[in-house]
């Protein structure tokens, strides 16, 4: 990033400025627990922040709860005042009335019954951030609205109800909620899918409040790719996944992509035709595509890894040939590599 600060702004430009800044002094807080599948303690945590923060002389009170809780969330509940919903909605008089400093949200996809104020309740969490009171909040990746087309291709499933992904870049801050380690909630590919698109959303929701504090203070930056991810396919590879997981990566992080392969000259005609396919779709995909020549596999792609001063390698492997990966880890030290079992191996 190359700060440059010589531009001098015009009063209509000085004047957005102001406005946005009186904007953000006349809202509340919006904090948001992520989480990225059910049971990872998102509620928890947040109903543990309300606490805390009570404790800490803060007003809190809870204006929206799930009707049946875990019993450690319940026994923190106990403790803070709660302003009862109509028939699953928010209170918004009520809230407004109250106006405490702080107020917790669950369910925050949450769908309200016909005829209240608002649609949905995210659309009520608006109302009370413009009223001045912070918000805490939380939902998982699968009820994101423009995400959930990809978490039903990991999962089959898509979620009734959902909130659009702007909602998320208004949070000032965001928070992802890791599953506790000995907690097993189903397939871990999935689950490692679905943790991904989670930090991803927060990474972008970090990058735009960095784009808006160099915006409010004048600061005109240039930004170079952060990340050049590394996708090495072979006929065996679980192609598409790779695929898919890199070029969320790189278009989240502003990043490259690009697509190795070795020369094989000895592949049969039904291999070098699955990996034409493959690397078809990593050029539809935006890929950028290297035919690799070397008689090591992994020192060729070592080499070409630190050319191109890769920060992510994503390699396909199966249980039975393992030495070559092994031997790519213990080398890895300028870069991240990430394995994905061969769609035999699954």
């Amino acid at each position: 990033m190359t700060p440059r600060t010589d531009r001098r702004p015009n009063p209509d430009e000085l004047l957005r400025r102001v406005q946005a800044e009186e904007r953000r002094e006349r809202r509340g807080r919006l904090k948001i627990f992520l989480g990225y599948a059910p049971r990872v303690g998102k509620s928890l945590r947040m109903f543990d922040e309300g606490r805390r923060r009570k404790e800490r002389g803060q007003d809190v009170v809870i204006a929206a709860a799930q009707n049946e809780v875990p019993g450690a969330v319940r026994e923190i509940v106990s403790h803070l005042e709660i302003i009862p919903t109509i028939a699953g909605a928010i209170d918004l008089p009520a809230v407004f009335r109250r106006h405490p400093e702080v107020c917790l949200i669950d369910q925050l996809s949450f769908n309200n019954p016909p005829g209240s104020r608002n649609p949905e309740r995210w659309q009520d969490v608006e109302e009370i951030l413009h009223q001045g009171i912070a918000v805490i909040t939380a939902v998982n990746v699968q009820y994101i609205r423009e995400q959930q087309a990809a978490v039903e291709r990991f999962t089959g499933k898509r979620a009734a109800s959902s909130i659009p992904e702007k909602f998320l870049h208004e949070a000032d801050e965001i928070e992802v909620v890791d599953a506790p380690p000995d907690v097993t909630m189903g397939d871990p590919r999935v689950l490692a899918e679905l943790r991904e698109l989670a930090l991803l959303l927060a990474a972008d929701v970090v990058e735009r409040q960095l784009q808006e504090y160099l915006d409010s203070h004048g600061v005109s930056a240039s930004w170079g790719a952060q990340e050049r991810i590394l996708v090495c396919l072979t006929p065996r590879s679980n192609a598409r996944e790779m695929l898919e997981s890199g070029q969320r990566n790189a278009r989240r992080f502003h990043g490259a992509l690009l697509v190795a392969h070795m020369e094989q000259p000895a592949l049969d005609a039904a291999d070098r035709a699955r990996l034409d396919e493959y690397l078809a779709l990593a050029r539809e995909m935006g890929g950028e595509v290297h035919s690799l020549q070397g008689g090591d596999f992994a020192d060729t792609l070592l080499e070409f890894a630190r050319e191109q001063r890769i920060t992510q390698l994503f390699l396909g492997h199966s249980q039975r040939e393992r030495s070559p990966v092994e031997k790519l880890i213990d080398a890895a030290e300028d870069f991240d590599v990430r394995l994905f079992p061969h769609a035999e191996a699954k």
